[in-house]
């Protein structure tokens, strides 16, 4: 059985076979900094045409590198990650992107209770006795084909990390639509 999306039209089969493993490494990547740690964000660009575009990094990469490299971004201090990916278009040089973002994720019967205003609702998350911090990893390239990784903090090891395709389908969408170009007259 292939992986979801490889013979999707405009979209290099390597791209997507590579999807799983960069999820896992950027998810590896924000582990090592622990947790409470800000948005990260990355441009996915083919390795290949950095290697021809930049020779020098040729010695930085393992000759065995995947069809994307991972290019993390500058963070924008004071700029949810949200906001910040409604305001991006990826130039045609950027494969897909990236995102790792921590959350705090309620069972579905919380919701009723959630207050209203954003900054009460934060707070009210926060100290609810059922909450659960996570890591949220989604990798995404043109063409629609997508990857996730998510681990929890109370299972806070590399082989509990939970993989898959659709894990965050929020977050997926929102680095799909960084592809779209600016609709015109704005």
């Amino acid at each position: 059985m292939s992986e979801p999306g490889v013979n999707e039209p405009g979209v290099t089969p390597g791209y997507v076979a590579d999807l799983p493993g960069i999820a896992r490494e950027l998810e590896a990547y924000a582990a090592a900094s622990g947790w409470d740690q800000p948005a990260r964000l990355f441009a996915l660009v083919d390795t290949a045409e950095l290697l021809a575009a930049q020779p020098d990094l040729a010695s930085a990469l393992a000759e065995s590198a995947p069809s994307l490299t991972p290019i993390e971004q500058e963070p924008v201090p004071g700029t949810e990650l949200e906001e910040l990916l409604a305001g991006i278009v990826w130039p045609e040089t950027v494969a897909g992107a990236a995102a790792v973002v921590e959350r705090v994720v309620l069972p579905p019967e919380a919701d009723a209770e959630i207050p209203e205003d954003p900054e009460e609702a934060r707070l009210w998350a926060q100290q609810h006795p059922d909450r659960q911090e996570v890591r949220l990893v989604a990798a995404a390239v043109r063409g629609g084909s997508a990857y996730c990784a998510l681990r929890m903090r109370a299972h806070d090891e590399a082989a509990s990390v939970v993989m898959g395709p659709d894990l965050v389908p929020a977050l997926v969408s929102l680095l799909h639509a960084t592809f779209e170009e600016e609709s015109s007259g704005e």
